[in-house]
């Protein structure tokens, strides 16, 4: 019998130390090695890897987006979304399910309903499961072999109040798990008494041992080879540190593991993307090892925030994109000498600020974009040519004054998740509907038959993509200056991922540095499109390529 669950905050995650006050008398030491605690209890563990649909083992686990995990098998219904959105264009985006969990809850449409693109195989979960199916096994062959076996009774009480009783001949542990694996032990069954404390000293705490020892290597992190430490799981199912994601973030948005596209608001302290299950599994089973892995990251700084940035005041740079720097100012050459010093070779790029009144950030903007050295020469009179490329945006939140430059507290700048970004262009595009024209829109975004411009914000995100694209491909063949080949063949060609495209435009297009930097603070990938369609609207507008046309130089 398996019953819908409710969004108590119980489903996943919860504590699995023994909740009950028999198992927590003297059942808290270590044990004779010294070196693990002695029991858990055997129906938090057990729960842990537990449908909340079916009430049986994870069977090819699937995540979900809110957080929770639930058998493959066990999804609702999946049909084509009804949502009205162009990015990301990908095929398993364009289904989707309503959420068990939430349906209920939100009055807002476009959050009750899961992309299935957004969920994925918890590949870790499932070996973990695997290792607890195999040890049972294992556990009734040698029963069957004649080896000495022996019994708990347990009790329960289900959510229909019904009282149960049952005899677990394989021990604790086995015996829950069979009782979970045979359908008769429900996933919202609350407490489960074990009243026989003594057999949780022998063959019990044997069981227990074997799982620590045979599960250990399914959770190490394959970026740091460590202990899994905050887990997070992509939606291709794989899963690190969270530390390792951000880490490897700074290098490719690419799984190290599948190449499949990462994202980096995997990165978010928000709980649904830490893996409730491995951090719960991992905090009961290996306690010794956890406060010493936490604090080596601990040592090491949150990711979230980083201390001592070097920060270089000068101009606009972008995620993605190349910076070149000529340095020559005593203070930058003291700066740079210790940037290469660090393993990392990371600093922070930030421009002057533009903004008169703008406290307490006076000497430079808040935003900036954090880089990485590719290439460093250092020339004879002690001057020095870095080439270096954008990796992540930050905000600065804390500066101070280090030998005459500035160092900072900064916090990253991602990107909204893919779903919020999908619900951002729903709602734009069904409160501004495109003005109705006698003739259909021109890919520029122009009403082809009196040329009235289309709002920007009645475009799809993919609209606004391509006619960035077209008025590039409009410049090229009429050679402007700013498409030269060799600005090409610094920056490369237009980038195919929109997000990143607004960066690349910004990086060669004859706009101003305050202009650039309005991108710095956005975190959605359409308001980044628009700004840049903007730019493009007005560069391609007949007042500005009039041959009487007062503007000149860069847009200001």
């Amino acid at each position: 019998m398996s019953t819908q669950p409710q969004d108590d905050g119980r489903n996943v995650g919860n504590p699995i130390m023994d909740e009950s006050p028999t198992l927590d008398q003297g059942q808290s030491g270590k044990a004779e090695s010294g070196s693990t605690p002695t029991m858990v209890n055997p129906h938090s563990l057990m729960r842990l890897l537990q449908c909340p649909r079916c009430s049986r083992p994870l069977r090819v686990p699937f995540r979900l987006p809110c957080g929770n995990t639930l058998c493959r098998a066990c999804l609702p219904p999946v049909t084509k979304r009804d949502i009205r959105v162009s990015y990301p264009q990908d095929e398993s985006r364009k289904e989707g399910f309503r959420c068990f969990w939430h349906a209920e809850e939100q009055e807002d449409r476009f959050a009750v309903e899961h992309s299935m693109g957004d969920c994925g195989v918890d590949v870790t979960v499932g070996k973990v499961v695997e290792v607890l199916d195999h040890i049972a096994s294992s556990a009734n062959h040698h029963a069957e072999g004649g080896e000495e076996e022996h019994s708990v009774r347990v009790s329960w009480t289900r959510a229909d109040g019904e009282f149960k009783t049952a005899l677990l001949e394989e021990g604790a542990y086995l015996g829950t798990f069979r009782l979970m694996r045979d359908g008769e032990l429900e996933y919202d069954v609350r407490d489960m008494e074990y009243p026989d404390v003594e057999t949780f000293q022998s063959s019990d705490q044997e069981m227990l041992d074997r799982f620590r020892r045979d599960v250990r290597n399914e959770l190490d992190c394959q970026v740091c080879y460590g202990l899994l430490l905050d887990p997070v799981t992509s939606p291709c199912g794989h899963t690190f540190c969270r530390r390792c994601v951000a880490m490897i973030l700074d290098h490719s948005d690419l799984c190290p593991v599948c190449r499949r596209r990462l994202a980096a608001a995997s990165t978010s302290k928000d709980s649904s993307h830490k893996n409730a299950i491995l951090t719960a599994l991992i905090d009961s089973l290996y306690p010794d090892e956890i406060p010493s892995r936490r604090e080596a990251a601990e040592a090491e700084g949150d990711i979230d925030t980083e201390k001592d940035v070097p920060l270089f005041v000068c101009t606009v740079s972008f995620p993605h994109m190349p910076t070149f720097l000529h340095v020559f100012e005593d203070r930058y050459r003291l700066m740079m000498r210790r940037v290469m010093e660090n393993r990392n070779g990371r600093f922070g790029m930030v421009m002057y600020n533009v903004y008169p009144g703008n406290r307490p950030l006076r000497a430079f903007m808040q935003y900036g974009t954090m880089l990485r050295v590719d290439r460093f020469e250092y020339l004879p009179d002690g001057r020095s040519l870095v080439s270096s490329v954008g990796t992540t945006k930050f905000k600065i939140v804390d500066f101070n004054v280090v030998d005459d430059y500035y160092v900072a507290r900064t916090e990253r700048v991602d990107d909204l998740p893919l779903a919020e970004e999908e619900a951002l262009e729903a709602r734009e595009l069904a409160a501004h509907p495109r003005p109705v024209a006698d003739s259909p829109s021109s890919p520029d975004g122009n009403a082809t038959g009196d040329q009235t411009p289309v709002p920007l914000e009645s475009l799809t995100t993919q609209e606004l993509y391509q006619m960035c694209l077209d008025y590039i491909e409009k410049r090229r063949a009429e050679a402007s200056p700013w498409l030269h080949r060799r600005i090409l063949s610094t920056y490369g060609p237009p980038p195919t991922d929109p997000a990143r495209f607004p960066y690349w435009l910004a990086s060669i297009l004859p706009v101003s540095e305050k202009e650039k930097y309005k991108l710095l603070p956005m975190r959605s990938v359409r308001e980044r499109l628009k700004l840049a369609a903007g730019w493009v609207r007005m560069f391609d507008s007949p007042e500005w390529n009039s041959p009487s046309s007062s503007f000149t130089g860069s847009v200001l």
